[in-house]
């Protein structure tokens, strides 16, 4: 098995955390970077960028470019010192969104040699995606995400880990959801183009992850 690094792209509720646990059954040790995450342990952990981070969140501003580009670094950075061997592979999840994101983790790669292996998006339909979103619940803090339709909780309501209620979230409403695919379709047009001209850029197709996980493994063929 030869390792890889794999960026997975995908508009909110697409599928790319169910994915990821797919993914995760299959691959020994993958090893699972999602900026969400590691946004919320540095909050959790009151860490000098999560008390910035928090500052911004409070006040209802996006978290700076820069602030997650240090965050993902340092992450990436810790993985290659410890407990990153040369069959380890690790995937990114919600990093980078933008065409600055992206350069900026062109240049703490190459350095390293650990440039991308892959880039997968998941091109799923608009209307099975709000149908998703309508029955999805979350664990507020630490970000697990339910499914009643595909990935419901062993206990109805109550997430499988601490056993605390789950919530609905007060921005999981169509018009809502509607006007946050819009956007990343705005936004993912130049990184698409930016991982194309790299040659690693790959598009899967299909209203369920049951469909598209195994484009996504036909993708990955020569490393898992």
């Amino acid at each position: 098995m030869n390792s890889f690094r794999l960026l997975l792209l995908g508009a909110p509720g697409s599928g790319k955390g169910t994915i990821t646990k797919k993914l995760k059954n299959v691959v020994p040790n993958l090893q699972s970077i999602a900026s969400g995450d590691l946004l919320r342990r540095e909050i959790q952990e009151k860490t000098s960028l999560g008390q910035i981070a928090s500052k911004y969140i409070s006040q209802g501003k996006l978290i700076p470019d820069d602030l997650i580009i240090s965050l993902v670094a340092n992450h990436i950075g810790t993985l290659s010192h410890s407990t990153a061997t040369p069959t380890t592979s690790w995937l990114l999840d919600g990093f980078p969104r933008t065409l600055r994101q992206a350069i900026a983790l062109d240049n703490i790669l190459k350095p390293r040699h650990q440039n991308l292996t892959k880039v997968i998006e998941l091109k799923v339909p608009e209307s099975a995606i709000l149908g998703r979103i309508e029955t999805r619940y979350v664990h507020i803090p630490s970000g697990r995400i339910y499914n009643l339709s595909y990935n419901p909780p062993k206990v109805p309501g109550f997430d499988d880990v601490t056993g605390e209620p789950l919530v609905k979230r007060s921005d999981d409403n169509e018009e809502t959801i509607v006007k946050r695919l819009k956007d990343y379709n705005n936004m993912v047009k130049p990184l698409r183009q930016f991982y194309k001209d790299e040659g690693i850029l790959t598009t899967v197709h299909g209203d369920t992850s049951d469909f598209i996980f195994p484009q996504v493994l036909q993708t990955l063929e020569d490393h898992v």
